[in-house]
């Protein structure tokens, strides 16, 4: 649940419901974004699993809700709901890179026309979306530093919206570039940073939003420094 973009306060509440399924009344979990540390009771060993991949996958955090439920009403055996998890893990992929890349470059029209842009920018917005989601894709894997990736892909975009609308191809090359960082604005990861912290987890809170913060201020410095020249 934590790699697909959960709460934590929600990834806890589904540990303990599972635990006090099974008599396990004494049940203590702690998550933040990097790591989950649960105990049973006392007389069970602690365990700890480190959180390395986050991604955003509402669809699975939905299908690992439905087996907690499951589990908690008994409807399920323990053995079953192993099981499920363990099917929900494996079979529950993302969906294909290209499909990615064309949900994200109709965001990025849709949101230049929710910003109330022109229809002929929209051609320029998609593809500056789609070209920039996929290098912030592909440098993350690459690099692993997701601020970096962030800051290069919308320097892109900044660089297609600017020598579109230079060359005839765009009008209004702030609408452009707000269309087209869209898909890479952490809006997810901000809303579960004010859900945490209201839910008083400060320390997932704080960096969440300390990550959010980051994010946006590195796609803020890619945009800029394009805009600056």
């Amino acid at each position: 649940m934590m790699e697909s973009g959960a709460e934590t306060y929600r990834a806890e509440d589904t540990m303990d419901r599972m635990a006090q399924s099974q008599k396990l009344t004494e049940s203590q979990s702690f998550v933040t974004p990097t790591g989950i540390i649960f105990s049973g009771n006392k007389a069970l060993p602690t365990r700890l699993a480190r959180i390395n991949n986050r991604t955003t996958d509402l669809g699975k955090i939905a299908l690992v809700n439905g087996v907690s439920r499951k589990l908690a009403n008994a409807e399920i055996s323990l053995e079953d709901a192993y099981i499920e998890l363990k099917k929900i893990d494996e079979e529950h992929k993302m969906y294909p890179f290209w499909i990615q890349i064309i949900a994200a470059s109709i965001a990025s029209g849709a949101f230049l026309i929710l910003f109330g842009a022109k229809l002929v920018d929209i051609p320029t917005a998609m593809v500056a979306g789609g070209i920039g989601y996929a290098i912030a894709d592909k440098l993350e894997l690459r690099t692993k530093v997701k601020f970096f990736a962030e800051f290069f892909a919308a320097l892109v975009i900044s660089m297609i919206a600017t020598f579109s609308v230079a060359y005839g191809f765009g009008n209004e090359v702030d609408k452009i570039i707000i269309g087209s960082v869209m898909p890479l604005v952490p809006g997810l990861l901000i809303t579960n940073a004010v859900r945490d912290l209201m839910a008083g987890h400060f320390v997932s809170g704080l960096s969440k939003g300390a990550e959010a913060f980051l994010t946006a201020s590195a796609i803020g410095a890619g945009v800029a420094i394009i805009l600056s020249l």
